[in-house]
Parts: C-alpha cells; sequence; structure tokens
C-alpha cells in the first residue's frame, strides 16, 4: 500500500510529559513512526513524501486564530526569555464554564490554555513543521484516491484525533482524519465516512463534524467514564441540527475482550454501509492492543489483520492515518497487518 511518511516527524520530539502527577518519557516519541516505518519496508511497502499544501483545508477545519497561534507558538515562547528554548510549555489554565473564550489574552501561558483542552500535550520548536507535514500526508492522501487509488496509509505522527477546531489535547495539535475527510468532501463527494478505532474517542473529529451530514463519524473507544478524554464519547451523542443520527459512538469498558471489540465494530461496519459513504477514512489507533501501557483492550497482532479484512468488506475507498498506540516495538508491526490484511482480504 502507497504509504505517505515525512521525516519532518522528528522535529515534534518533546522530551516528557506528566503522567498521573509524575514527570515521565513522552509515550508520544518519535519512535513511534520510526518502528512503522521499519516494518513498512521490511515488508515491502513503498514511502512516499506528501507532495499536496493543505493550508487551505486546514483553514477549513480549524480556526484562523488558532492557526496563527501553532504557527507562531513556540516564537511567542522564545520572546518571553532567552532560556525558554530549553524549556517546553504547558498551560496552567484553562477557560472553564463561566470564563471568556471568545477574547484571546495577551499573556502566552493563557493563550496556550486558551487553546488546550489539558496540559498533556507538549510542544517544541518543531511542533508546526511537524503537524502540518501531517496534514499535508491526509491531503495527499485524499488526492491519490481522487486519481483512483484504492488506499492510502499515513504514517504521521504526532496524532490528531483529539484536536478540535480551535484547541489541541491527547498529543494531537492538527486533526488529520479531518483534513483527509474534508479534502475527500472537496472533490464532490458528497458522503464520506470517519470510523475512529483508537482505543481514546475521537472527539475532536466528532466536534468537527457534530452538525454536519455530509461526514458520518463512528468512534469505538474506552468508556469516558473512566477512559481519556473523559468528557465525550458517550453513546448518546447522536448529532445536532444536520448533523443529528450522523455521529455514532460505541463506548466499551476497559478490559473488553476481542470478541466484543469486533461486535461494534461489525456495528461500526454497518453505519457505515448505511450512510452510502462514498469513501472512508479510518483513525487507525493501534493502543487497542493488549501490551499498550496506557490503554485496556485486548487485541493481538493478529486481531489487526482480521481488522484490515473487515474494512476491506466495505468496498470505499480508504485512508488510513496513524493515531494512536504506544507499545512502540509492537506498533509497526499491528499497523502493517491492518495494510495487509485490507489488501489481501
Amino acid at each position: 500500500m502507497i504509504t505517505f511518511f515525512s521525516d519532518s516527524h522528528v522535529l515534534h520530539a518533546p522530551e516528557y510529559e506528566f503522567y498521573r502527577g509524575q514527570r515521565v518519557p513522552c509515550f508520544e516519541n518519535p519512535s513511534r513512526a520510526d518502528y512503522v516505518r521499519q516494518q513498512l519496508l521490511s515488508r515491502g511497502h513503498a514511502l512516499r513524501t506528501p507532495d499536496v499544501d493543505s493550508t487551505d483545508v486546514l483553514k477549513q477545519v480549524h480556526s484562523t486564530r488558532y492557526l496563527q497561534f501553532l504557527q507562531t507558538a513556540w516564537a511567542q515562547w522564545l520572546a518571553l526569555g532567552a532560556g525558554n528554548a530549553d524549556v517546553q510549555p504547558f498551560p496552567s489554565v484553562w477557560p472553564v464554564r463561566s470564563l471568556r473564550s471568545d477574547v484571546e489574552p495577551d499573556n502566552f501561558i493563557a493563550k496556550l490554555g486558551l487553546y488546550s483542552m489539558d496540559n498533556g500535550t507538549p510542544m517544541v520548536a518543531g511542533t508546526w513543521a511537524a503537524v502540518k507535514a501531517g496534514a499535508d500526508a491526509a491531503a495527499s492522501a485524499a488526492a491519490l484516491l481522487a486519481q483512483g487509488e484504492r488506499a492510502v496509509f499515513c504514517a504521521t505522527r504526532p496524532p490528531g484525533h483529539h484536536a478540535g477546531a480551535d484547541f489541541m489535547g491527547g498529543y494531537c495539535f492538527v486533526n488529520h482524519a479531518a483534513v483527509a475527510a474534508q479534502a475527500l468532501i472537496n472533490q464532490s463527494r458528497q458522503r464520506v465516512a470517519i470510523v475512529d478505532v483508537d482505543y481514546h474517542h475521537g472527539n475532536g473529529t466528532q466536534s468537527i463534524f457534530y452538525e454536519r451530514s455530509d461526514v458520518l463519524f463512528v468512534s469505538i473507544h474506552g468508556s469516558p467514564l473512566t477512559e481519556y478524554p473523559f468528557y465525550l464519547g458517550h453513546a448518546d451523542e447522536l448529532g445536532e441540527g444536520a448533523g443529528e443520527g450522523f455521529n455514532l459512538n460505541l463506548p466499551l469498558p476497559a478490559g473488553t475482550s476481542a470478541d466484543t471489540w469486533f461486535e461494534a465494530l461489525e456495528t461500526a461496519c454497518r453505519r457505515v454501509a448505511q450512510h452510502g459513504a462514498q469513501a472512508l477514512v479510518v483513525s487507525l489507533g493501534l493502543d487497542t492492543f493488549a501490551g499498550d501501557p496506557i490503554s485496556k483492550f485486548s487485541l493481538q497482532s493478529p486481531d489487526y489483520t482480521r481488522l484490515g479484512q473487515r474494512i476491506a468488506r466495505l468496498g470505499l475507498p480508504t485512508i488510513f492515518i496513524l493515531e494512536g498506540g504506544y507499545a512502540a516495538q509492537e506498533l509497526g508491526v499491528n499497523a502493517v497487518n491492518v495494510l495487509e490484511g485490507f489488501e489481501h482480504g
């Protein structure tokens, strides 16, 4: 399968994050994509550099002021003090509930809080270059589908499905799945579906398309009662306005077996078929793996071949976009198992 991969991903390499109150090395790190790359090459898959500029599509998916912040954030941080070049900025205040979010403050940390849903999404000097390359990969994949390609994989990082129209979170800055879906809509496809199989609910993707009927969003994920992102992903979230009925959440309890997970996948696939989708985007989170350090499902490496086979039976032009998956050494095997299951399914 044609795969888009950019060496720019290594420019986003924060040293640490905070997990359960402790300062720890980042679970989302460059080794993730490197293991995927190694497995792709060893199993004969071609790699390409993204060649389509996603700037115009990004403006359709994300707000102008948020994109401007992402592009200038590191320069703003450095302007506060020369020593900041070696320091990762983290937000410490957020505009929750009765506080205002319509006015952008001048204070940088306050801006960072305005555009963040958590303090678990550290940025560094090369963050924007890495996330822009990921968005370019998504737009490039959509262009190949327009030329008749059956399926394309974007082996990019950092992930994107937690990023909303005007906020970052969960390691995500730009929503690559949303970029891919919007690019497909721009090709005059009237109906697109996104299936998110990451352990964590794709809250950003849901929020971007929640009031639209042209993009169906379906997510299988750990219950938000106990699992990140906690505040979205319940089964009663069905869409609003024109989008009512075009959002389907399939939350599952921590510890769910592979058999139960695949029953949910079957439900997701039936809904995609009912939608009459003309193209599919798969937010390919692989943190459903039993060995993932921060997730609690039970899939094993052979199960990902089965996943690819079921997606293939939908018979749709498909873009796979790498999302989560933090058992880094196994990530490559699991990702390529999906692709080869799809190709040979």
